[in-house]
C-alpha cells in the first residue's frame, strides 16, 4: 500500500494544491515513488532532472518520465488538464458521460472525451483488492437492450449481456460490490466469479439455480438457497440486497449513459459504478480522487486502439 496519501478535501483545497504543472508532476513523482526514486533498470536511487523534466539515472543513464507506464503515458495534455477531468469524474455523484466531458472541457470530438474516460475507468479497480466477506448475496442480471419477438428469454437470453453481481449485506444495508460479464450462468463460471471476488468462510446467498449446486457442496462457504418458485415471494423480497444493486446499475446505465453502452466496453462501466458505490460513505471527494490516481499510476497505459478492438 502507498504510504503517501494526501489529497485536498473538496475544490478549493484542489485549486490550491494543484496551481501548476509541476505541482501535479510532483504528486505523480510522490504518488509513484513514495519513498524516493528507484530507476526501473539498475535501481539506483541517484538521479538529476533534464530541462524536460527527465528523470536521469546517475548510474546507468536510463532515462524516465514521470508519466511512463500509468494511465498518463504519452499524453500530449498537461497533467493539470487531467488532474481537473479526474476530480470532476470523481465529483459527479451520478457518473461522468463522454457528452457531458466534451462539453464541459472543450474537446474537439465526442472520441477524445470518450477515450480519456475509457482510460479513467480502467484505472478504477485496484489490483488484489479485498474480497467481499460476510453474508454475500450473488445473483444474476441481464444488462441491455429489450427482447423482441419470441426469442429467448431469460438466463439463456441472446440479446443482452449477462452479469453476475454480488453484494455485501450489512444487516438492511449494502455494503461493497462486485460485478463481472460472463458468457452464460454455467457452474463453471459463476464459482469461478464466486472464489475470485468472496472471501472463503463467508455465507453465499443465492435463488435455486442449479448453476449454484457446485457451491453447496464446496468446503469453502456456507451456501444459503432461496427457492422463489413456491414460496409466494418476489426475487427481490428473497434476495433484496443484491436486486436493490441490478435496479441501481441500470438506472445509472440509462440515465447517466442513456443506455448506450457496448456490450465489449460494459464490464469497464461496471467497474466505475462499483468504484463508485464502494466510497459511497467517504467523507470527502478528494479521497475518491487519491484512490483514482493512486491507481492511474499503477494502471498500464493503453491506446485508442487497444481500446476499441474487439473484446
Amino acid at each position: 500500500m502507498n504510504e503517501f496519501e494526501k489529497y485536498p478535501k473538496d475544490f478549493q483545497e484542489f485549486i490550491t494544491q494543484f496551481k501548476c504543472e509541476d505541482d501535479c508532476w510532483n504528486y505523480v513523482f510522490e504518488m509513484r515513488w513514495p519513498n524516493g526514486f528507484v530507476c526501473p533498470k539498475c535501481s539506483n536511487s541517484k538521479y538529476w532532472l533534464t530541462e524536460q523534466k527527465i528523470i536521469h539515472c546517475s548510474s546507468c543513464g536510463t532515462q524516465t518520465s514521470v508519466t511512463s507506464g500509468t494511465i498518463f503515458h504519452g499524453t500530449r495534455k498537461p497533467l493539470l488538464l487531467w488532474f481537473h477531468i479526474m476530480w470532476w469524474v470523481v465529483a459527479q455523484k451520478t457518473g461522468a458521460s463522454a457528452s457531458n466531458l466534451a462539453d464541459f472541457m472543450g474537446f474537439g470530438s465526442y472520441e477524445t472525451a470518450w477515450t480519456w474516460l475509457q482510460k479513467i475507468r480502467r484505472a478504477m479497480v485496484r489490483p488484489g483488492r479485498d474480497k467481499l466477506l460476510g453474508i454475500v448475496e450473488v445473483d444474476e442480471t441481464f444488462i441491455g437492450g429489450r427482447e423482441t419477438g419470441s426469442g429467448k428469454q431469460g438466463r439463456g437470453a441472446e440479446t443482452k449481456t449477462l452479469v453476475v453481481v454480488a453484494t455485501e449485506c450489512n444487516g438492511k444495508q449494502i455494503g461493497r460490490v462486485r460485478f463481472q460479464c460472463i458468457p452464460d450462468a454455467s457452474g463453471v463460471n459463476l464459482m469461478e466469479f464466486i472464489e475470485t471476488n468472496i472471501e472463503k468462510g463467508s455465507t453465499v446467498i443465492t435463488d435455486g439455480w442449479t448453476g449454484y449446486t457446485a457451491l453447496s457442496k464446496s468446503k469453502s462457504y456456507k451456501h444459503e438457497v432461496k427457492v422463489i418458485s413456491g414460496s409466494g415471494q418476489e426475487a427481490h423480497d428473497l434476495l433484496p440486497h443484491v436486486h436493490m444493486v441490478d435496479s441501481l446499475v441500470k438506472r445509472w446505465i440509462n440515465g447517466t449513459h442513456q443506455g448506450k453502452v457496448s456490450p465489449k466496453h460494459l464490464s469497464f462501466y461496471l467497474d466505475e459504478f462499483a468504484f463508485r458505490f464502494n466510497r459511497k460513505l467517504s467523507t470527502y471527494r478528494g479521497k475518491l480522487f487519491y484512490r483514482l490516481m493512486q491507481q492511474a499510476v499503477d494502471t498500464a497505459p493503453v491506446t485508442f486502439k487497444d481500446i476499441t478492438k474487439s473484446t
